[in-house]
């Protein structure tokens, strides 16, 4: 018995990289979602769509590796398999080998053909070895680019980029780094708060690329450094025209759903990932002095008046700080975002914030009042400035990326 249990143990290893709490209870209503639909015996397609592998998280999935290898169910090896078994790194490889001989000593059949072999052709990539990963987009449209491959292809095996929707390329390197230094790069990220990528297809991330490198062409800011690997990214990641279109790759609303999911995209706003959109401090404190003027005015008769003073306020505030001239900006922003949720599986937030994107295309009177979307960010950064107010001053500060990068994330190889 006593063989039995430390057996169990080794299902958890110790010294994995903890969790946030927001991740450990993402994990876990996935892990929730699962253990239901094994019960219901679905079809493997359907249980590998309930789970979210993360390239980019190497905790994340170490995490979700060891929890499904602590279940005792035959469809278990074949969803590891399905999740991680194209060519993993050294690090998923042993946790995959780990988790399967947990399940094989609990008698669950794991047949060892399930993962591919270790062994590549020198001087050629292995099979799903290129990889691309996507950074949420900040508020002023910065994000990262990462492309991962072997260091055959253009000399080290990762390309850093971090872009800029407008004005191209903020910088690009090529790092060489082992896997010790991969885990740095991610743990610098997130020590950043940028917990979270996008796993995107290569053609997709090609096509940011090239659009960096088109609207700035001539900067020193990693335009030229890109340049010199183009036609071997071309070559190995995809063309950019075989990147999906972003209207066309997310699903169209039903009749009627329009509505309710524009109605909806307030809940978006206190996400992690569209933190770094919320006003600056600065930029909200002036509004927050407006709104406790209407409170205090001895000149609102009514609570109705004093509610429709205070909605004119944030409308206003909305106006100001997400300008009409920059909803072209705020709109592509929304439907990247959109297509980033689609891509982690987060489908019913994918087409809330395709619904506010497409939204921001038409014309707003003022009697129809503002993107829902945006006024709701308005509305979340006033309400965090005035808990900022009241609270002591020895409180800590908010957690979460709550602006933008104003100088590199990236750690140098």
């Amino acid at each position: 018995m006593t063989e039995r249990r430390d057996k169990s143990k080794s299902c958890a290893p110790t010294g994995m990289p903890p969790l946030t709490p927001e991740a450990a209870a993402e994990l876990q209503a996935q892990l929730d979602r699962v253990a239901a639909a094994l019960e219901a015996g679905q079809d493997p397609t359907a249980l590998r769509e309930l789970l979210t592998a993360k390239p980019g998280d190497a905790a994340w999935d170490l995490h979700l590796i060891a929890a499904l290898g602590a279940r005792r169910h035959p469809a278990v090896p074949g969803l590891l398999a399905a999740l991680f078994g194209h060519a993993p790194d050294k690090l998923r490889r042993k946790a995959l080998k780990r988790a399967f001989h947990n399940l094989k000593t609990r008698g669950v059949p794991a047949p060892d053909d399930l993962l591919p072999r270790e062994e590549a052709t020198v001087g050629a990539p292995r099979p799903g070895a290129i990889a691309a990963l996507i950074s949420p987009v900040f508020r002023n449209g910065d994000s990262y680019v990462i492309l991962e491959g072997p260091p055959e292809i253009l000399g080290g095996n990762f390309l850093v980029s971090r872009i800029n929707d407008r004005t191209g390329f903020q910088e690009c390197l090529l790092l060489n780094l082992k896997r010790k230094q991969q885990e740095e790069l991610w743990d610098h990220f997130r020590q950043q708060g940028l917990f979270q990528w996008f796993p995107a297809p290569g053609a997709y991330a090609v096509r940011l690329l090239e659009e960096a490198y088109r609207a700035a062409p001539q900067a020193e800011t990693g335009a030229g450094r890109y340049a010199s690997l183009r036609d071997q990214i071309r070559r190995h990641w995809g063309s950019p025209e075989d990147a999906p279109d972003l209207e066309e790759a997310l699903p169209e609303p039903g009749p009627g759903e329009a509505g309710r999911l524009l109605e909806q995209a307030p809940q978006l706003v206190t996400a992690t990932l569209f933190h770094s959109w919320l006003p600056s401090p600065d930029e909200i404190l002036p509004w927050l002095d407006k709104i406790k003027e209407v409170q205090e005015s001895p000149l609102v008769l009514s609570e109705v008046q004093r509610q429709v003073r205070l909605d004119a306020v944030v409308d206003e505030a909305t106006r100001a700080l997400y300008p009409p001239e920059q909803r072209p900006d705020w709109r592509r922003r929304l439907l990247a975002m959109a297509y980033g949720l689609d891509l982690l599986g987060r489908r019913e937030e994918a087409r809330i914030a395709a619904a506010a994107a497409a939204e921001l295309a038409g014309e707003r009177g003022l009697l129809t009042g503002e993107n829902p979307f945006l006024k709701a960010l308005v509305q979340f950064a006033l309400r965090l400035a005035w808990e900022a107010r009241e609270k002591p001053r020895d409180a800590g500060p908010t957690p979460g990326l709550v602006a933008p990068p104003t100088e590199s994330l990236i750690i140098r190889g």
